[in-house]
């Protein structure tokens, strides 16, 4: 099971792809989880791109790619794997399109977790975290017994600069347009997956797990 997991900051990617891994024993393979991988492992190419990362720069497609290349010819991924964070652009799309077919693989689902802007707003703009230990609240989904207290430590709880309205909204509005491209690529192909991530979490994972009741 070749799986591309997108949505927006907010949407629940990351509850969907623990998930989603826990059920089917694929690797959850994010940019990131790759980056730090491959610099750890010490290969030319993880080398490469810590050399732009320490530069404060991004990582070019070239090595992003390469990197992507060595990760899904490693054995845990022989029975599938779910992406997150690549591809990013028609461009990397187009690559790993490449690479899988070289591979005689090919992508069987994009899954993208779809929450109306409105909702998303509301997560990201409710999120709370404490001073001292880092746990995560929310005010409306997870709230505290205490207002503004940690249950955990009794630390004072903050709204992240990145999480208040304005930078919220702009990032939505960046993100949106970024991602239009590619969700009419991944649609093109036949692969693109619109899952309804405005409901309950259970009930978002049922929908994904009867999806893949065709590829089992």
């Amino acid at each position: 099971m070749n799986l591309v997991l997108m949505g927006l900051p907010g949407a629940g990617k990351g509850t969907q792809a623990e998930r989603i891994v826990d059920k089917y024993g694929i690797p959850h393979i994010s940019t990131g989880d790759m980056f730090r991988a491959a610099i750890k492992e010490g290969t030319d190419l993880g080398l490469k791109a810590k050399s732009f990362m320490d530069a404060g720069n991004l990582v070019p497609d070239n090595v992003t790619i390469g990197i992507v290349n060595e990760r899904l010819g490693k054995s845990d991924c022989q029975n599938g794997f779910l992406l997150d964070g690549f591809p990013r652009t028609v461009a990397q799309a187009e690559a790993l399109e490449k690479i899988l077919s070289e591979m005689n693989r090919s992508i069987n689902y994009v899954l993208n977790i779809d929450v109306d802007k409105e909702q998303l707003m509301e997560r990201l703009t409710g999120r709370r975290i404490c001073k001292q230990c880092g746990a995560t609240y929310h005010v409306m989904f997870n709230p505290p017994e205490n207002e503004g207290v940690c249950d955990k430590c009794g630390g004072e709880l903050y709204q992240r600069e990145d999480d208040n309205e304005k930078t919220v909204k702009t990032r939505l509005e960046v993100n949106i347009e970024q991602s239009k491209p590619l969700l009419a690529f991944y649609a093109e192909k036949g692969y693109l997956r619109n899952i309804d991530g405005n409901q309950d979490i259970k009930k978002v994972f049922n929908d994904i797990d009867q999806l893949f009741g065709g590829l089992r």
